[in-house]
């Protein structure tokens, strides 16, 4: 297995951010409303995480919770949190436009990419909606984002494995896939093994519940998490 695995941890709350990077998480994915999947947080979390922490971070970009397909207005809005995430000397975004048809948005998701550089982006689970994994991977290499994070299209990473090895195999060094989905100390080297991938995303909700205020729970977790990675 390779080593110098990368974790990073989604967190919607300062207090899980900080944990976060106690327990030795290597990035965030800094969102609100974790329980829905993930939504862009008011810039004031942002701006209170950025300056409480070291480690990177990747900033949802996801206006309303539901499907991947937006209005123009709901488009403008995303453009116009990346304008002001870019000021906030953060690492990334994370986000996804898709068509109704159910692939890609090719030319509103490079749009994106290009508004948010030289911040990285992440392409999220909306990849996972579409109908041919393979051929929506060349679409969003096309489109200049960095990472596709996904589940291989299962209901979970360890379930995904196998498609979650062939997209790694494909991607090559264009892109980074980063698995996904039910994630934590228990199954992550083995979802390594079985992939190759060399970075992984957790929330830990199978872990400790989103909505749990124990915050020294969600750390120990987060420490058990990486302590496997970095085994």
């Amino acid at each position: 297995m390779p080593t110098g695995l990368l974790l990073e941890v989604a967190v919607d709350s300062l207090e899980r951010a900080t944990a976060a990077e106690r327990g030795g998480a290597h990035r965030l994915e800094l969102c609100a409303n974790i329980e829905l999947g993930g939504l862009t947080p008011h810039i004031e979390l942002i701006r209170k995480v950025r300056s409480a922490v070291r480690i990177p971070i990747h900033v949802m970009v996801r206006p309303r919770p539901g499907d991947f397909v937006y209005s123009a207005e709901e488009f403008a809005e995303m453009r116009e949190s990346i304008k002001e995430i870019k000021g906030e000397n953060v690492q990334g975004i994370v986000t996804g436009v898709l068509l109704p048809n159910g692939s890609i948005d090719r030319q509103r998701t490079r749009e994106l990419v290009a508004l948010a550089s030289p911040m990285q982006v992440t392409f999220h689970r909306a990849f996972d909606e579409t109908k041919d994994l393979a051929a929506t991977l060349e679409d969003i290499v096309l489109t200049g984002a960095h990472r596709i994070l996904t589940s291989g299209g299962a209901a979970d990473a360890p379930s995904g494995v196998s498609v979650l090895r062939s997209l790694i195999q494909q991607a090559g060094n264009r892109i980074t896939i980063l698995p996904g989905g039910g994630l934590h100390a228990g199954n992550v080297v083995e979802a390594a093994r079985a992939t190759g991938a060399l970075e992984f995303h957790t929330g830990l909700g199978g872990v400790i519940p989103y909505a749990s205020e124990d915050i020294a729970a969600f750390e120990a977790a987060v420490r058990d998490c990486v302590s496997s990675v970095e085994r």
